[in-house]
């Protein structure tokens, strides 16, 4: 297939694209953002084409490919210390020992142990912990829900026995 030909297919199948950026990312900002980085990277990568292939197959490939590596990225920059709310100024941190040092450290080890986990565990705790319910998980990785449950089990148990000494 010549460049021509290559840029006339890539054009052919914009609508399909957009709808399938639009299906993975919800949004139509991201899925603009989504369509522009699989058109340069298809640009890119047209040696790696096959003729007499499924074009719009490679290219739908290459997007849900860029997708699912960008929310990679995103997991692996979220840190759980984050998500713990601000205890400034309440009565109750004194009761529960919360402003220590201690504890402190313990957060810390707490999402080192995480960042620890394989991936296949790592990512759906963390959607978890973020707030996802289990089918949001599920859809979002797309895995069936039942292997959401599990990930999500086998991660609490690793960290319990990394974590068998703190009582957290």
């Amino acid at each position: 297939m010549n460049a021509l030909q290559f840029q006339n297919n890539l054009l052919s199948i914009q609508e399909n694209m957009m709808n399938f950026a639009l299906l993975l990312t919800s949004n139509h900002h991201d899925a603009e953002d989504l369509m522009q980085e699989t058109v340069l990277k298809v640009l890119d990568n047209k040696d790696k084409f096959v003729d007499n292939s499924n074009f719009k197959g490679w290219v739908l490939t290459v997007m849900r490919n860029i997708f699912i590596n960008n929310y990679h990225k995103i997991i692996r920059t979220q840190v759980v210390i984050d998500q713990i709310p601000d205890f400034d100024g309440l009565d109750i941190i004194d009761e529960f020992g919360l402003e220590t040092s201690e504890y402190f450290f313990q957060l810390q080890e707490l999402s080192d142990a995480i960042n620890k986990l394989d991936d296949e565990l790592k990512i759906p705790l963390s959607m978890h912990l973020s707030g996802y319910k289990y089918a949001e998980i599920a859809k979002n990785l797309k895995i069936p829900l039942g292997t959401v449950k599990s990930r999500i089990f086998f991660a609490r148990r690793e960290l319990q026995k990394e974590l068998s000494e703190f009582s957290i």
